[in-house]
This record gives structure tokens, C-alpha cells and sequence, in this order.
């Protein structure tokens, strides 16, 4: 199993997937750092060299902000706004969609499981 940027990359996948699980590499960033290596992407990450990996792995550390870096630059981005008090920092503190998504209904990811209001039942006469 290869090591790069602090997680374990599967080893029967294909490069270029592999390294999608590294927080910060999408599929573009993947597939430049193959072209640029010159690695081809049918490669599987098993049947890489350790001198490969190596380079991989330097190529990552010099040219990408991943992982670590990149998670503590999004909080810190994400606290910077809620210190403002900007509207997109009061929708993160507050729990709510931050991009203008309707709230009426749905956006249950953002705000949790729906709690029932005591009383609220519709009256029939």
C-alpha cells in the first residue's frame, strides 16, 4: 500500500483514482500530476516503482496544498468569515445553507433531523 501526503492509497486502483483520495487531488490535479510524471493512467498503483512513488509523493509536497495545509486554510477561511460577521459567516455559525438554498424546506443535511413543535397539529372542526 503507497504511502503519499499521509494516507494510504489503494493499491489495486488505478493512479490516476488513487490519488483522488488525498483530500485537495481531484480528478484534474490527478491526472496533471500522471501527465507530468508521465505515468500512464492505466497504470495501477501496485504495479508502481518505489523511485515512482517518490516522485509522486515530491511532486505533491512541492507543487499542491493538501490534506493538513489545505483543511486548516479552509477553517481558518470559514472563522475568518464569522469573525466579520459578514452573512455568509452568520449562515456557518448558525448552522444554515451559506449559498442561498432555500430553508423552507429541505437543506436537512445543513441543519440536522427535523425536531417537532409541541401543538403545531392542524386543527379539524
Amino acid at each position: 500500500m503507497a504511502r503519499i501526503a499521509g494516507v494510504n492509497v489503494p493499491t489495486n486502483k488505478r493512479v490516476v483514482i488513487g490519488l483522488q483520495y488525498i483530500y485537495g487531488i481531484g480528478a484534474s490535479k490527478a491526472q496533471q500530476i500522471c501527465s507530468k510524471l508521465e505515468i500512464p493512467e492505466a497504470r495501477r498503483v501496485n504495479e508502481l516503482s518505489d523511485d515512482e512513488i517518490a516522485k509522486i509523493r515530491e511532486t505533491i509536497d512541492a507543487d499542491y496544498r493538501v490534506e493538513g495545509d489545505l483543511r486548516r486554510e479552509v477553517a481558518m477561511n470559514i472563522k475568518r468569515l464569522m469573525d466579520l460577521g459578514c452573512y455568509r459567516g452568520l449562515r456557518h455559525r448558525r448552522g444554515l445553507p451559506v449559498h442561498g438554498q432555500r430553508t423552507h424546506t429541505n437543506a436537512r443535511t445543513r441543519k440536522g433531523k427535523a425536531v417537532a413543535i409541541a401543538g403545531k397539529k392542524k386543527v379539524t372542526r
